[in-house]
């Protein structure tokens, strides 16, 4: 049975590709080709313009005309609506491109009998698909087609039918309707028809409306089982694309300077690693806005195009407030290199901004994404709900090789209930700045907590900011502890006037040696003249005793001699 199995070709299910925005990712080509789908909904979750795109993109980017059957808007309606999206229904209408019909159901005439049936929607509907050669239909919504009936069999036998012909004439149709009180649907039956259901929601949480998809089923194809946000805007549906789902994107080695030459060195003197997530975290007024704007110039300087995403200031303001470290952030606004997106956080949900953020960055096509920053979002959605957020975004970044900082507001130090926690596994690189208050003032300082893939310090370094930037400077670090500013100075001052009192000691030391050694050099040469005074004088006796014993042997031999003679 293994063997069998294995050996059994795979058959993916035909394909109708929509055009709507990130739709066709989720269900990795469509809908059924050939088949119905069903999307259900509330009123003002979508399900028109999903039905209507599903028409216009068949029929302008892949050659399949499309008929579009209304029973509530009348046809002038919705040409007018969608002009405002840019879609011209009538050049499309006279182009035999797609037919729109507006079928009138009055509510009060429909009489409920046992005879009642759609034959006279089937023929319509067969002439409309016949006159252009349509490959897709949208009924749109198919409750008031049964408004005035109470026999849910009826209902069901009639639906049947409906899905039953659009199915055998191979036509791949979206039927809208409304979603019910206690079922997916108002009648609780289109969903157990349909090969491909739909849901469509507005939810209201927090004050905050957000629109959200959901793929209930979907024969025979794989499908994201989640619930996606989506966005209705200026062109449409955007779905946000599940970027989580795509995770073999490249990994770049390259570098990217911090734009501090000193900030550089503690990432071994190269900087971060392009395409990845920083992190920068502190309390009110250790810069971190200053720090992001710092990597920002530094990108622009490199001719990189930068996105900078703002919750708290504005455009105006930002430019204005950097521009006391040196930097002019402007030219670069005016260089089309740099694009402020500002916005409050409790405008709308978590999911909209980051529908909005995915939609900008896609537009705008930048290397570098500045958020600042992200502790805003918290007040919009939990914990959880940020690194969903977060780890969505922080996949579109790295598969589009874009480097993005984030700043976060801390209050103290990092601990594990902070937000800061609920993301730190997604980060690449995280920096912390801190604020130390000793001796009656306040310095800066920081540190890299982590930055994978690469070597980094381990030291706290100072900096201070100043109208030419951000500098590093080295801390003390001694007995006394970790020391910054005046107290820094103050611990040099006392460590310098000690070193000067031991160059003292020791130069009198030096002195004093001197001296021991010029009394040696004297006590020396006087023993050395005493010893050449007495060593001639020893020689000139050694020299006498020598002639006195010649002598003696002379005269013993002359001696010995005349003995010898007598």
């Amino acid at each position: 049975m293994a063997r069998e199995r294995s050996s059994t070709k795979k058959v993916e299910l035909p394909k109708a590709p929509t055009g709507i925005s990130g739709f066709d990712d989720i269900t990795y080509g469509g809908l059924p080709r050939g088949r119905p789908t069903l999307v259900a909904g509330g009123a003002g979750s979508g399900k028109t313009m999903f039905a209507m795109e599903f028409i216009v993109h068949g029929a302008m980017e892949y050659n399949e005309p499309g008929v579009y059957v209304t029973f509530e808007e009348n046809v002038k309606d919705l040409k007018n609506n969608f002009a405002s999206l840019g879609f011209d229904l009538e050049k499309l209408i006279e182009g035999k491109k797609i037919a729109v019909d507006h079928v009138f159901v009055e509510r009060s005439q429909i009489e409920e009998t046992g005879e009642y049936n759609l034959e006279a929607l089937f023929i319509r509907l067969g002439y409309a698909i016949d006159s252009i050669g349509a490959k897709r239909v949208a009924l749109d919504t198919i409750e008031v087609l049964f408004a005035g009936l109470k026999n849910d069999a009826i209902v069901r036998s009639e639906l049947l039918r409906l899905f039953r012909w659009l199915k055998d004439r191979g036509i791949s149709a979206v039927v809208t309707g409304e979603k019910g009180d206690k079922t997916l649907t108002r009648y609780g039956l289109e969903e157990y028809i349909a090969d491909c259901v739909i849901l469509l929601d507005n939810r209201v949480t927090n004050e905050l409306a957000t629109r959200r998809l959901r793929i209930i089923k979907y024969r025979g194809s794989r499908h994201g089982p989640d619930e996606y946000p989506f966005l209705i805007g200026k062109d449409g549906i955007n779905i946000f694309p599940i970027t989580s789902i795509k995770t073999d994107y490249k990994i770049s080695k390259d570098r990217v300077s911090t734009g501090i030459k000193n900030f550089d060195k503690m990432f071994g003197g190269k900087g971060y690693f392009r395409g990845t997530s920083i992190l920068i975290t502190g309390t009110a007024g250790t810069g971190k806005s200053s720090f992001a704007a710092v990597y920002v110039d530094s990108a622009c300087r490199r001719g990189e195009k930068c996105l900078y995403f703002a919750f708290e200031e504005t455009q105006d303001q930002i430019i204005r407030n950097m521009s006391s470290i040196g930097l002019d952030l402007g030219q670069w606004v005016k260089k089309g290199l740099l694009k402020f997106h500002v916005t409050r956080p409790a405008l709308q949900g978590l999911e909209m901004h980051l529908v909005m953020m995915e939609d900008d960055i896609k537009k705008y096509e930048p290397k570098n994404v500045v958020i600042d920053p992200i502790t805003d979002l918290s007040a919009v959605g939990g914990g959880r709900e940020v690194k969903s957020m977060i780890t969505r975004l922080n996949d579109l970044m790295k598969a589009g090789g874009i480097t993005i900082l984030f700043t976060d507001l801390i209050r103290g130090d990092v601990n594990p209930e902070h937000p800061a926690m609920y993301i730190s596994s997604l980060i690449d690189t995280w920096v912390l700045l801190r604020n130390f208050e000793f001796n009656g003032e306040r310095n800066r300082g920081l540190t890299i907590l982590k930055s994978r893939g690469m070597s980094h310090s381990n030291q706290i370094k100072e900096f201070v900011i100043t109208d030419r930037g951000i500098e590093l400077i080295q801390p003390y670090i001694g007995s006394a502890g970790v020391l910054m500013g005046s107290a820094k100075v103050s611990q040099e001052a006392r460590d310098n006037a000690e070193a000067l009192d031991t160059r003292r000691d020791v130069e009198h030391l030096r002195i004093k040696l001197e001296e021991k050694r010029r009394e040696l050099d004297a006590k020396v040469s006087a023993l050395k003249a005493e010893y050449k005074a007495e060593e001639s004088e020893l020689e000139k006796s050694l020299e006498q005793k020598e002639q006195d014993i010649e002598i003696m042997m002379k005269e013993r031999e002359v001696m010995s001699m005349a003995r010898k003679a007598e």
